[in-house]
């Protein structure tokens, strides 16, 4: 069985809400995943935007979310998810705004592509409190049991048609 990452509020490779963005709410958006492989023993979700600043000219990859330690039975989280909210053990990494949790898109020019990539790992990582996600992909190389990625399109309302 492979791992699959999806979510009930957009079909990959389609627009994300408005509700999961800075013209909205700003909320995470509702995600679910399929069972892991046997031995996954922690999960690590990676939110990240590839297309900064311009999707024509990208510069940088922009981390906007990054959990690791996940439990091995967790299958999904809730729209809205805060901090505290998240499965006992989780911890919020670092995202590019400076601060632990998530961060919506808020792309400053043209269609941006935004990836929800699901890690299952053979072990757990060592709390490294609020890291940034280099330092947690550190931590999982050669942990890797299984991989799933989604993604979400978001272009701002004040860039359509340009």
């Amino acid at each position: 069985m492979t791992l699959k990452i999806s979510s009930p509020a957009f079909a990959h490779n389609e627009m994300m809400p408005e509700a999961y963005t800075c013209e909205g709410a700003n909320v995470s958006p509702p995600l679910t995943w399929t069972e892991p492989p046997a031995g996954t023993k922690s999960f690590v979700l990676i939110s990240d935007d590839p297309d900064a600043p311009d999707p024509k000219a990208p510069k940088m990859v922009w981390v906007h979310w990054v959990l690791y330690n996940m439990p091995p039975e967790t299958r999904g989280l809730p729209e809205a998810v805060a901090d505290e909210a998240l499965p006992k053990g989780t911890i919020a990494g670092t995202n590019d705004r400076q601060h632990a949790g998530w961060t919506g898109p808020c792309p400053p020019i043209g269609v941006h592509r935004y990836y929800f990539k699901l890690y299952a790992l053979d072990t757990m990582l060592p709390d490294m409190g609020h890291v940034t996600k280099p330092e947690v992909l550190k931590q999982m190389e050669g942990h890797i049991l299984a991989q799933s990625e989604m993604i979400g399109l978001y272009i701002r309302k004040e860039n359509i048609g340009k």
